[in-house]
């Protein structure tokens, strides 16, 4: 896939940017000076979006430009290269999907009324767009149907790396479809296990427990589904690494679990919880018999045998 380069719209280049004017570059009396396309420095940012940039040309003039009539030199020699969105449209992607599973609240038992399904999977991209110029996206989104489709090897780097979401779906237990070749893929699901689970659940718990923390200075109190996820967390990163499977149904804890979410456990109750699930976490962590890495060779393997099929017509 294609390593474009990002900016969103609301960056301001800092002065050193080289960039390229959208327009023609007037002189003072308005006259075309430069040409559309001219290539110059940022000399001068402004304090909002509203203001224009001052950039320098290599003839030493100066010019003031604002953000929509300037772009990054590099984002300007890029130009469709690799933009996904010049291949075939996302809607004729999605009938590339190969494994389809549910998530979740409804997958781990904890779903109530009203609940949403949240479906995500992988997606096998045709060999001829993949190779082609513009490559493809690294996930396809339909928010009305809340479902995410991995393009493949992006959910196997990220399986590898121990991604909590990208496990629960290999250990799903709702899969809704899946090709011998996704089937291929969750027989070998125990491969992308190693200790870097404990890494990085520990990153994710981290992050969220800061969260908690500022919402706790800053509003007095903390977003309860929240922490029952982290708690939720810390248990599946335990049993990992116990037992070399990723629960998903949490029927033993189901109603600490909600009674965390309706915000019934009062914070110090809840912390010493979490402070006893990071101990369990961190013995567990010097117990487990899991690899120090995944498997990378048969990961590498099936990927590449999955690009091998994708040239064919039909969905391996």
């Amino acid at each position: 896939m294609a390593d474009r380069v990002h900016h969103p719209p609301t960056l301001i280049y800092s002065p050193g940017t080289q960039v390229a004017a959208l327009v023609a570059v007037p002189d003072q009396n308005d006259s075309p000076l430069h040409p559309r396309g001219a290539v110059g420095v940022v000399v001068r940012s402004p304090i909002d979006l509203d203001h224009s940039y001052r950039v320098r040309f290599p003839d030493g003039v100066e010019a003031s430009l604002r953000r929509d009539q300037i772009t990054m030199l590099a984002a300007a020699k890029e130009s469709l290269i690799g933009d996904p969105s010049q291949g075939a449209p996302h809607a004729d992607l999605f009938r590339r999907v190969i494994f389809r599973c549910v998530i979740g609240s409804q997958a781990y038992g904890l779903a109530g009324d009203g609940s949403d399904i949240d479906r995500r999977g992988i997606y096998l991209p045709p060999a001829d767009l993949h190779w082609s110029l513009y490559g493809v996206p690294e996930q396809l989104e339909n928010d009305a149907t809340q479902e995410v489709y991995w393009e493949l090897q992006k959910f196997i780097v990220l399986a590898l790396k121990a991604n909590p979401n990208v496990l629960e779906c290999l250990y799903s237990p709702i899969v809704e479809q899946a090709t011998p070749l996704a089937a291929e893929l969750l027989a070998m699901r125990s491969s992308f296990l190693s200790r870097l689970v404990y890494q990085t659940y520990n990153g994710y718990v981290l992050s969220q427990f800061k969260k908690m923390q500022a919402d706790l200075r800053n509003q007095g109190q903390v977003k309860w589904k929240h922490v029952m996820h982290l708690i939720r967390l810390l248990m599946s990163g335990i049993h990992v690494l116990r037992h070399g499977v990723v629960p998903v149904r949490v029927e033993e804890h189901r109603e600490q679990l909600l009674a965390i979410k309706r915000g019934e456990i009062p914070w110090e109750e809840t912390e010493r919880w979490r402070l006893s699930l990071h101990k369990e976490f961190d013995a567990a962590a010097v117990a487990t018999t899991l690899p120090e890495l995944p498997d990378y060779a048969r990961a590498n393997d099936l990927l590449l045998k999955a690009r091998r099929l994708a040239t064919a017509g039909e969905l391996p």
